[in-house]
């Protein structure tokens, strides 16, 4: 075997064993990895990157998220094109190796790449054997890995549309009381116009479970992040975002009976924030994102609606303090998503910028006395 065989066969076995590694942590590993060999991670976040791009060209809003929604179910799909394409280069390149053991001896690459394909999809025209044990084991491993490779994607699949329905149901269900686009503001006017206390209680209880489920199914399988809403006005991120709203304003600003559970949500919403900013490395600042004079305009919102308010000033700092927890790191990835803004949760770096720049000049003014 000359040296470029033994090149050949240590770079076959080499993305074989990545491709085997993605897999396992893409598909079985139910956590998630972070890792310099991610093949699917890697593939995702620059061909969003790219697709994003384009889709964002559209002027019209519904053309550009037709455009944007078509992302995840065809990287879905393009996932197994992938790892069957790098299982089929790889294990060509270990038969290449030992082409000498191989009926008629493939004269090319190719030759041993086609090999390679008509033993990973079982075709077995016969055109080509393998005549030693070690080539037939070989051929055996990759029909082997074949057969498991569509078997996982399949199964992968299922679990992905499975979890998008699950996440969408609440989604859809809020808009009854948030609105579309959804507001936290709206979610507490709602609940009071009708007098439906237990239903704001039940809302904020479905969202503690809602954002459990979607913390451990969008970190295992983060292609789940770019699966959009179906329904215009509607995206996972804003609902969140506005439920998390509520929940703040229920714990500092009303007088409710739901401050309980609210508080419990917002705990089990906080960890979902801060694990998806991590695992996507999303920098952020602790700042609330809300003016005092949006946070005031919701006051005399929520007192319109009927509910006695706690004290302005105090209210003011436990919201500010609560809220710069999540709101930051959901702009911001609200804007890597592309996700159309709304009210307060979306497009608003603005707001972070301009509160940057009065912190820092606080501190060059306290500095400099």
């Amino acid at each position: 075997m000359s040296a470029l065989d033994v090149l050949a066969l240590l770079a076959g076995i080499g993305l074989v064993a990545v491709t085997f590694y993605d897999l396992f942590e893409s598909v079985l590993l139910p956590r998630p990895a972070i890792g310099r060999l991610r093949i699917a991670n890697t593939t995702i976040l620059w061909t969003w990157r790219l697709w994003r791009r384009l889709g964002t060209r559209f002027e019209s809003i519904s053309a550009r998220e037709n455009a944007l929604s078509l992302f995840a179910p065809a990287m879905a799909v393009g996932l197994l094109a992938i790892w069957a394409l790098a299982m089929v280069v790889g294990f060509g390149l270990i038969l290449w190796a030992g082409r000498h053991n191989i009926r008629p001896e493939p004269s090319n690459l190719g030759d041993s790449f086609y090999l390679s394909a008509l033993s990973l999809f079982t075709l077995g025209f016969g055109d080509v054997v393998p005549v030693s044990a070690a080539t037939r084991i070989v051929t055996l491993l990759e029909a082997a890995t074949g057969l498991g490779l569509i078997a996982l994607v399949i199964s992968l699949l299922f679990s992905l549309f499975s979890s998008v329905q699950r996440r969408e149901a609440l989604v859809v269900a809020t808009d009854a009381t948030a609105g579309a686009p959804p507001s936290g503001v709206q979610l507490l006017e709602t609940c009071a116009r009708y007098s439906m206390p237990d239903e704001l209680i039940k809302t904020f209880q479905d969202w503690r479970v809602w954002a459990a489920e979607v913390l451990e199914s969008h970190l295992a399988y983060p292609i789940l992040s770019y699966f959009r809403s179906s329904h215009d006005g509607e995206a996972w991120l804003n609902s969140f975002g506005a439920v998390m709203d509520a929940a703040v304003l229920a714990m500092t600003t009303v007088e409710t009976p739901a401050a309980g559970s609210a508080r419990i949500m917002w705990k089990v919403g906080y960890h979902l924030v801060e694990d998806v900013s991590w695992f996507f490395r999303i920098p952020h600042e602790h700042v609330p994102g809300v003016s005092l004079e949006e946070f005031q305009e919701a006051r005399e919102r929520l007192r319109f609606a009927g509910y006695e308010l706690k004290p302005e000033e105090q209210s003011w700092e436990e919201f500010q303090q609560l809220r710069s927890r999540y709101a930051e790191p959901l702009v911001r990835m609200a804007a890597f998503l592309a996700i159309e803004p709304t009210q307060w949760i979306g497009d608003r770096m603005f707001m972070f910028h301009r509160e940057r720049a009065q912190r820092a000049a606080a501190g060059h003014q306290s500095t400099g006395a």
